[in-house]
């Protein structure tokens, strides 16, 4: 599952409809006993962008009497719709007069995803914190700070990252559990194979100066089962020193949008200001919604990257904190470009001058940054042999706890309500 879904969908069936009555048709001809049947329960979620269908209820209400209606008329009894925690949760998404038909395989959005046990004020969102930091370019290469980390959302999906641990282990299930078509085997398999997980040799620190976030940030880590990775402490950003090892900043300050405090920009200086003194030799990356609070950091940023946090359009920023002036640095970079540039150029002038006028049909030389034809065997192809291996006797490791947490996981059972991947209880 990708770390920055927010729910996944799988189209059913495209058509093209005018009017609501077009739609209805389109719908009514799906063989719907493929996908559901009258003792489960349905719901439909529409997102429509059209000038022919201006009201998503509208729509959803015809797509729903077009299901009832199917199965009224081939068994004289129709399924219930259920608004919360249907048995199939369908969407249908209309852009002008283009309809697609999908069943939702999510279900309860993913960016939920199971370990957090508590949250601090305006938390940031799971998906948009792992975004944040695969926007980045991290992977693990490096230690990675969040000097203001709350409830430690960004700790713990750096850690995910780094160990390449998938996001939804954590999730008490998802929709396609309820498929017709779902085969419980195969999905057990697939859910106990940490074959693709690695090690990850660095750290992961998270500071914050609010005892209880701290506290909270404590419980969120041992549920995701990633303490040994995460350093956590009590200090505030201004008490920051230079790392020892290469490092990376990722961080969400807050706006005064939802969270307040007594002097913003100076918070905002007081950022720059250990980041000149105290983060030489590293980038930062900051995400925040105002523009005044980034003029007191006092640094250029490198890039910047427009993102929604919630309904906030924000901006997250890239500052390279150098030892010297930004002109000398940058200077220093663009000739270090340039030496590569002409080092590069160098073979393709002296190429120059034994080449030969074309002849009529003759391929012509690639320019540089133009696209070639991929040349057969270049790429490898994928790994084969990917399927679980039965009877290694290799069962999942250990991810923590959760409150009230249980023993060991093994073989999940699929009779009734599944429970979440719940490792032992870490030590203190």
């Amino acid at each position: 599952m990708p770390s920055t879904a927010i729910r996944i969908l799988k189209p059913i069936k495209n058509f093209t409809a005018k009017d609501a009555d077009e739609v209805y048709n389109q719908i009514q001809a799906i063989p719907w006993e493929e996908y559901l049947d009258v003792n489960k329960t349905f719901a439909i979620d529409a997102v429509v962008f059209s000038d022919e269908f201006r009201h998503s209820k509208f729509v959803s209400y015809k797509v729903k009497d077009a299901i009832v209606d199917y199965f009224r008329d081939k068994t004289g009894k129709r399924p219930s719709v259920r608004i919360n925690n249907p048995d199939v949760l369908l969407n249908i998404h209309i852009a002008q007069t283009t309809c697609t038909l999908s069943l939702d395989s999510s279900g309860e959005s993913l960016h939920r995803r199971g370990y957090r046990q508590e949250a601090v004020e305006a938390p940031l969102n799971e998906v948009l914190a792992a975004g944040m930091i695969l926007m980045t370019g991290w992977l693990g290469e490096c230690d990675l700070i969040d000097p203001m980390c709350g409830s430690g959302t960004i700790p713990v999906e750096a850690a995910l990252i780094a160990k390449n641990i998938a996001p939804g282990v954590f999730r008490k299930g998802f929709a396609f559990e309820k498929w017709v078509d779902f085969d419980a085997d195969m999905f057990d398999e697939i859910y106990n194979d940490d074959s693709q997980e690695r090690e990850f040799a660095h750290k992961i620190y998270g500071y914050d100066n609010n005892p209880k976030a701290n506290e909270i940030a404590t419980h969120n880590i041992k549920a995701a089962g990633v303490s040994k990775d995460i350093v956590l402490k009590l200090q505030p950003f201004q008490q920051f020193e230079q790392p020892q090892e290469k490092s990376i900043i990722i961080t969400n300050p807050p706006y005064g949008e939802r969270i307040s405090t007594n002097d913003l920009l100076g918070l905002y200086q007081m950022i720059g200001e250990r980041l000149k003194h105290a983060f030489v030799g590293n980038e930062a990356w900051v995400l925040s919604y105002r523009e005044e609070c980034f003029d007191q950091i006092g640094l250029k940023a490198s890039q910047k990257v427009p993102l929604f946090n919630g309904p906030l359009e924000c901006e997250f920023r890239k500052y390279e904190i150098f030892d010297g002036k930004y002109k000398e640095f940058k200077s220093q970079e663009e000739g270090e470009e340039k030496k590569e540039a002409e080092g590069e150029q160098a073979p393709r002038f002296r190429e120059r001058k034994e080449f030969k006028p074309r002849r009529e049909g003759e391929f012509k030389p690639r320019r540089d940054g133009e696209s070639r034809p991929r040349r057969e065997g270049e790429y490898k192809p994928r790994r084969e042999g990917g399927e679980f291996k039965a009877g290694d006797g290799r069962d999942r490791k250990p991810r923590g706890e959760f409150r009230g947490g249980r023993d060991s996981r093994g073989p999940r059972e699929f009779k009734g309500n599944r429970e979440p991947r719940i490792p032992k209880k870490e030590e203190e």
